[in-house]
């Protein structure tokens, strides 16, 4: 695979389980029925939960998906395996709040509260149950992708573009940097003090 298909590979990855995190947060997560008083009236009403409003940080989560994919064009070396490390962060967040919202999801009287103002002061129904739907496995698939995405530039970084190179003329060489040279010496796991790396740079000379 070349460093372009691979760097597409994790853009795609990544911009996919930003998508998946964001919108399941659009999506309906629990319901419930509440009372409602109003006018002398009461009745019972369905009342449901999104996913933006059990798990706000899901949304923050998608940005930071997205804004590796940027920043990951710019990085390079360390910084975009560290870079890799807090995304694949990011996914595994998510994939937790996603997971532990479903398996535990609000009770009929957190719902209620958890909408705000928009209940009007009803209270959960006597006897209500709650219902839940399958959205959080949308935030799941996002996570997973979110958190392979991650690994890649973890992992691959050396087999991806680095930003500079695409701009350098065909058969023209770039001027040597010391200090760039030991830095990349560092990365690769090479440690540039050895009598090694002296002597490839006396041959360079």
């Amino acid at each position: 695979m070349t460093r372009g298909r691979l760097f597409g590979l994790v853009a795609l990855a990544l911009l996919l389980g930003a998508g998946g995190l964001w919108g399941s947060t659009r999506l309906d997560w629990a319901s419930t029925t509440v009372q409602v008083t109003g006018h002398g009236a009461v009745g019972d009403v369905p009342l449901a939960v999104t996913g933006a409003q059990v798990a706000p940080v899901l949304v923050g989560l998608a940005v930071v998906a997205v804004a590796g994919v940027a920043a990951a064009i710019a990085l390079s070396g360390i910084a975009r395996r560290v870079l890799g490390v807090i995304v694949a962060a990011a996914g595994v967040g998510g994939v937790v709040l996603a997971v532990s919202a479903w398996v535990d999801p609000p009770s009929a009287d957190e719902i209620p509260r958890l909408v705000g103002s928009a209940a009007g002061g009803a209270a959960a129904a006597p006897g209500a149950t709650v219902a839940t739907t399958a959205a959080p496995l949308l935030a799941v698939a996002g996570g997973l992708l979110v958190v392979a995405g991650g690994v890649l530039l973890l992992l691959a970084d050396k087999r991806l573009p680095r930003m500079g190179a695409r701009y350098d003329a065909p058969g023209t060489s770039r001027p040597v940097d010391p200090e760039r040279t030991a830095w990349d010496e560092l990365d690769s796991g090479v440690d540039p003090t050895t009598e090694g790396a002296f002597s490839r740079s006396d041959r360079a000379d």
